[in-house]
C-alpha cells in the first residue's frame, strides 16, 4: 500500500522557525539581524552552489540547508558576521565533501559548531568570539513541554523517535546514577533534564535522519554512546558542550553501526519514507538496474 505524506523538513522548518521567533520575542536571544541574514543566505546559497556543481536536478536541498541556517541561529553565538557565514558554509560544504556510502559522515549543524569552538580554542588569537548559550531558553515549564511536543511530531514523522528515546533514557540514567554514587539532592539531576538545550539537541540535532544508523537496533546504540560520551566529556573531562562533542565523536561511527547492523536507508518524503520507519528493505523493490537520487 503506498502512502503519501508531507516531506517531515517542511515540519521541521516550522518548529525551528518558530522557536526562533519565540526565542527573540520572548527570551531576548542575543542574535542580531545580521546574523540571522547571514546565516540563512550563506546556507541556502552555498546549498545551491553546491548542488548545481554536483548536477543535482529536482530536489536541490534548499529544506534541507533552511534546517541548518536556523539551527545554526538556535545555536551558535558569535559577534563577528564573517564567523557565522564560515559556520554556515562549512555545516553546507560539509554535507557534499565528507559523505561515506551516500549518506553524511557528520551533522552538519554539529559538526561546524565544533570546528569554530575548536578552532577557537586552539587559535585564541583569532578571536571568534564564537559560543554557545544553553542557558539562553531558561526553566520555564511551559515552553520546555511545548518544545518537547513539537520535537515528538518531527522525530515521530522523521521516524527517527527511537535514537532520541535511547539518547536521553541514556543521559537521564547516568544523571541519576552520578546522583546516587554522590549522595545528592535529587532536585540536581531533575534540573539538569529541565533544560531547553538538552531538548533541541535530543529531538532536532541527534535525530538527524541522514546523519543516523539505518536500523533501528543501530540507533538505540548509537543514542547510547552518543549520551555516555557526553557525560564523559561533562563529568570527566570537565568540559563545557559535551552532548555538542560526543555527538561529533560518535558519527563518525555511523558507518561502522550500518555494517554491523544493516537496515533500510532512510528516504524524506513518499512511500519510501514509510517503508524506512518499518525497516522494509526498499532496495529490494526497486527495478533492476534503478538507482535512486540523491537527497541532501
Amino acid at each position: 500500500m503506498t502512502t503519501n505524506r508531507l516531506d517531515p523538513r517542511l515540519y521541521q522548518i516550522a518548529v525551528l522557525a518558530g522557536l526562533l521567533i519565540f526565542g527573540l520575542t520572548a527570551l531576548d536571544f542575543d542574535l542580531t539581524v545580521g546574523q540571522l541574514v547571514v546565516t540563512l543566505g550563506v546556507a541556502i546559497g552555498t546549498q545551491l552552489v553546491c548542488a548545481r556543481i554536483a548536477g543535482l536536478r529536482g530536489d536541490t536541498g534548499i529544506r534541507s540547508a533552511l534546517i541548518s541556517g536556523l539551527s545554526l541561529c538556535l545555536l551558535l553565538r558569535t559577534d563577528v558576521l564573517l564567523v557565522a557565514a564560515a559556520a554556515a558554509g562549512m555545516a553546507i560544504g560539509s554535507k557534499f565533501a565528507l559523505r561515506v556510502g551516500g549518506k553524511h559522515l557528520v551533522n552538519p549543524t554539529n559538526g561546524a559548531i565544533v570546528v569554530l569552538l575548536a578552532l577557537a580554542t586552539a587559535a585564541p588569537a583569532l578571536d571568534l568570539s564564537i559560543w554557545v548559550s544553553p542557558g539562553q531558553w531558561g526553566n520555564t515549564a511551559f515552553f520546555l513541554l511545548l518544545m518537547g511536543c513539537l520535537g515528538t511530531i518531527v522525530v515521530t514523522r522523521a521516524a527517527r523517535a527511537d535514537v532520541t528515546v535511547a539518547f536521553l533514557a541514556t543521559w537521564a540514567g547516568l544523571l541519576f546514577y552520578r546522583t546516587w554514587v554522590l549522595g545528592d539532592p535529587i532536585a540536581i539531576p531533575l534540573h539538569r533534564l529541565q533544560n531547553g538545550a538538552l531538548l533541541l539537541f535530543a529531538f532536532f540535532m541527534i535525530s538527524d535522519p541522514k546523519t543516523t544508523p539505518d536500523s533501528r537496533r543501530g540507533r538505540i546504540l548509537f543514542g547510547a554512546l552518543v549520551a555516555c560520551g557526553a557525560y564523559y566529556v561533562q563529568f570527566k573531562l570537565f568540559h563545557t558542550n559535551g552532548l555538542l562533542w560526543s555527538l561529533a565523536a560518535c558519527s563518525p561511527l555511523v558507518p561502522l553501526i550500518d555494517w554491523l547492523l544493516p537496515g533500510a536507508r532512510y528516504a524524506w518524503t513518499g512511500a519510501q519514507s514509510l517503508e524506512s520507519a518499518h525497516e522494509t528493505p526498499t532496495v529490494a523493490r526497486r527495478p533492476a538496474g534503478a538507482v535512486r537520487p540523491a537527497v541532501l
